[in-house]
Order: C-alpha cells, then sequence, then structure tokens
C-alpha cells in the first residue's frame, strides 16, 4: 500500500515538471552570478512590484524583497513550489512575498512594475501579446537568454560567457 502510495506521489510530482515544460519551461534556475546583473540592469526600486514567472525555487523573488519590492511568484510546478513556500516561511521578507500555485498564462500582470521570465522561444509569440496587453505604462519585462520576438521597447544586456538578458520596457 504504502509502496503504490509514493508511486502515486512520484508521478503527480514529475507530472508537474512535465507540464511545466510544456506551458513555458522545465524548472531551470537562472545561474546566480546573472541575478544581480538583472536587478542593477532593472533598478528595481523599495515601492515597486515585482512578478517572476515560473518563479521555481523563489531566488529571485527573496532577493526582490530584500530590495524592498513586493514580490509575487507562479509556479506550476510542485517541487520548486513547495521548496519556494518553505523558504517563504523562513524568510525574514515573508509579507513581501507570494508564491502562487497557478498557470502565470493565467495570471493577471497589470499590477507589475518589473517581470521577470525565463521561457522557451516557441513561447516567445505567445508572451508578446500577453505582455502588450498587460503592463502598464512605466514597467519593464526581462526575458533570459531569449528575446521576446519583435516586442518593441528591448534592450539587450550581454556580457562575454554568459548568457543575455533582454529588457523590455513599456
Amino acid at each position: 500500500m504504502f509502496e503504490m502510495f509514493g508511486i502515486i506521489i512520484l508521478v503527480i510530482v514529475l507530472g508537474t515538471f512535465v507540464y511545466a515544460g510544456f506551458r513555458g519551461a522545465p524548472w531551470l534556475p537562472t545561474k546566480s552570478g546573472d541575478i544581480e546583473r538583472m536587478f542593477e540592469a532593472v533598478q528595481l526600486k523599495p515601492e515597486q512590484t515585482f512578478y517572476d514567472l515560473g518563479c521555481g525555487d523563489g531566488r529571485l523573488l527573496f532577493i526582490a524583497a530584500e530590495k524592498g519590492a513586493s514580490a509575487i511568484g507562479y509556479e506550476i510546478s510542485l517541487l520548486p513550489y513547495f521548496i519556494a513556500q518553505t523558504r517563504r516561511i523562513f524568510s525574514k521578507n515573508r509579507k513581501k512575498i507570494k508564491i502562487h500555485f497557478y498557470d502565470f498564462w493565467h495570471a493577471d500582470l497589470r499590477n507589475a512594475d518589473v517581470i521577470y521570465l525565463f521561457a522557451q522561444p516557441q513561447y516567445m509569440e505567445k508572451l508578446k501579446t500577453k505582455l502588450q496587453a498587460e503592463m502598464k505604462k512605466g514597467s519593464a519585462a526581462v526575458s533570459y537568454c531569449w528575446p521576446v520576438a519583435d516586442l518593441a521597447g528591448g534592450e539587450e544586456l550581454w556580457v562575454p560567457d554568459q548568457l543575455p538578458f533582454y529588457i523590455y520596457r513599456f
């Protein structure tokens, strides 16, 4: 009985990893050295709201909260979601952090000042449509690794031997 229960749990957890890959990207954490470079480029301010679409273990949310911003993450893969929630419980900035077990394609992005995304290239056209419809004036979106195809207002931040960021200002 316990073996069957363990197998069912394993299938559910692995299933959410696969589902996340088909909805935007599998869990691939942003390289630690690139995180601070991204935050410097977007100049996140304490009164702003930071969204991470596919937040994984929440590492960017915790840094945004340390900088004084409100941080909201969306994750649909169970293991990273539980890791992020566990980390949030023990964070001194937990009141500034919200993590939703929710598909970001259905999330309302209108309150975001800065959005971070690390999605596969085949989803960029759909992301462009969502960002154009929901980003408010003065906000920014940051894409790690791949540009959002034909989205106006973008700049590439590239450093040799590091993955690029693409920043779009609305």
